[in-house]
């Protein structure tokens, strides 16, 4: 390990900062451009001593766990604490840019939707039991070491309030120190937690878990590993008016915010067409939105929110007709003879995005198209495709989810 100071030239795509080394770049985490920083240096890793001078746009933490001095550890939850607010939503906006023209992509790109702090419905705990404590919290970066935290600016207050019954429940379930996960999801009746990590329970185990949260308020459900442990009230959360029970675990937008501008970008490209085809459409986030402008055939291919989803439309008056269909896109994706009967096509796939259906979708006469993306690489890929197909981009608007991170979702809408 060596020790230099070094000037911070930009910020790459994880929102460390660059500086530029005689061997090659140097990665710092917790810099800004044109700060000149001492840090210490193993290889193109270095670890951030002390500022010589700050750049104007540093800004103070908002929480005691960040950065490199942070309480019980450096808390890897958030990159992009000590950014002010206006260059951070640049930024940001500068990586989906940067993305599309990767790709030969120039379109207009809206201003980024904000995040704020306390909006975040959903987080995933790491957790573990030590000789002294019950350690709740997050993993340092790129390491196994569990931050225990007492604050989260970016939690909602529902799911911080509850923290001390979380912690009870986690001290229950823990049967030795390994490390588990617990994934907390704020619904409209209680929080939803999906603990998974953990091998199996003992019957004593399980029945004095079980006994532990029905002693605690606010818990809607437990599961482990996809099994429901105990579920004092459904766990129920609200797309557009349409009530719906997600299966334990299920992917949901992390925070209502952002869900909602989706669905009104989402919404507003596919118009008043009849046909709509929801792919890789989840828990129904947004086919059951779209269900009260046209019919709507909703492909997924997992079962169980498929299932939620079907229930849901099921029971919900005022919707026009909902069909689902389990299918693995990734292997099978819907053919450009099966989509001559859709006027519009909405897909919102995981990371790896929907290169296959992106082929199939250029092939096609699908009038409109709106791409969801939580990848800007995946997503500028997969909008090429489109484009060679003969699709026009109109409208792309990044969209800021996981606050002080590097993570950016975007929402792309295009005609044929």
């Amino acid at each position: 390990m060596s020790t230099e100071t070094v000037t911070i030239q930009k910020l790459g795509a994880q929102g460390d900062g660059i500086a530029q080394g005689a061997d090659g770049p140097i990665y710092v985490p917790f810099t800004l451009p044109g700060e000149s920083v001492a840090i210490a240096r193993v290889k193109s890793q270095g670890t951030l001593m002390s500022i010589a001078s700050a750049s104007p746009d540093r800004q103070e933490p908002h929480c005691r766990h960040f950065g490199p001095h942070g309480v019980n550890g450096t808390c890897g939850g958030c990159t992009l604490q000590h950014y002010a607010d206006a260059p951070y939503r640049a930024f940001k906006r500068q990586l989906v840019v940067d993305a599309l023209r990767s790709k030969g992509l120039t379109p207009e790109v809206d201003d980024i939707v904000a995040a704020h702090p306390g909006e975040r419905r959903k987080v995933v705990f790491a957790a573990r039991k030590t000789e002294k404590e019950m350690l709740i919290g997050f993993n340092q970066a790129e390491s196994h070491h569990i931050v225990a935290i007492e604050e989260c600016p970016i939690a909602s207050a529902g799911i911080m309030a509850r923290l001390p019954a979380i912690k009870t429940i986690a001290a229950a379930l823990a049967v030795n120190a390994e490390a588990f996960r617990i994934s907390v999801l704020e619904t409209q009746t209680g929080l939803d937690l999906a603990v998974d990590g953990i091998k199996s329970l003992s019957d004593k185990q399980r029945r004095s878990t079980i006994e532990t949260v029905l002693s605690l308020r606010g818990i809607a459900r437990l599961s482990l590993n996809g099994e429901i442990l105990v579920e004092p009230t459904k766990p129920m959360i609200d797309f557009g008016g349409v009530p719906v029970l997600p299966p334990p675990g299920a992917f949901t937008q992390a925070t209502r915010q952002a869900e909602d501008a989706m669905v009104e970008l989402v919404t507003a490209h596919v118009g008043k067409a009849k046909r709509i085809a929801d792919l890789f459409a989840g828990s129904g986030t947004f086919s059951l939105r779209l269900a009260r402008i046209g019919r709507v055939h909703a492909v997924e291919g997992e079962d169980k929110p498929l299932a939620a989803l079907d229930q849901a439309a099921r029971n919900t008056q005022g919707l026009k007709p909902v069909t689902v269909e389990r299918r693995d896109l990734f292997r099978r994706p819907l053919m450009m003879q099966e989509l001559k009967v859709y006027d519009a096509v909405v897909f919102d796939p995981p990371r790896a995005g929907a290169e296959f259906q992106s082929k199939e979708l250029a092939r096609s006469q699908v009038k409109k198209i709106v791409a969801v993306s939580c990848n800007p690489l995946t997503l500028a890929r997969d909008l090429a495709l489109l484009v060679e197909g003969g699709y026009r981009i109109t409208r792309v608007t990044p969209i800021d989810q996981f606050l002080w991170t590097s993570h950016v979702e975007v929402v792309a809408a295009l005609e044929k």
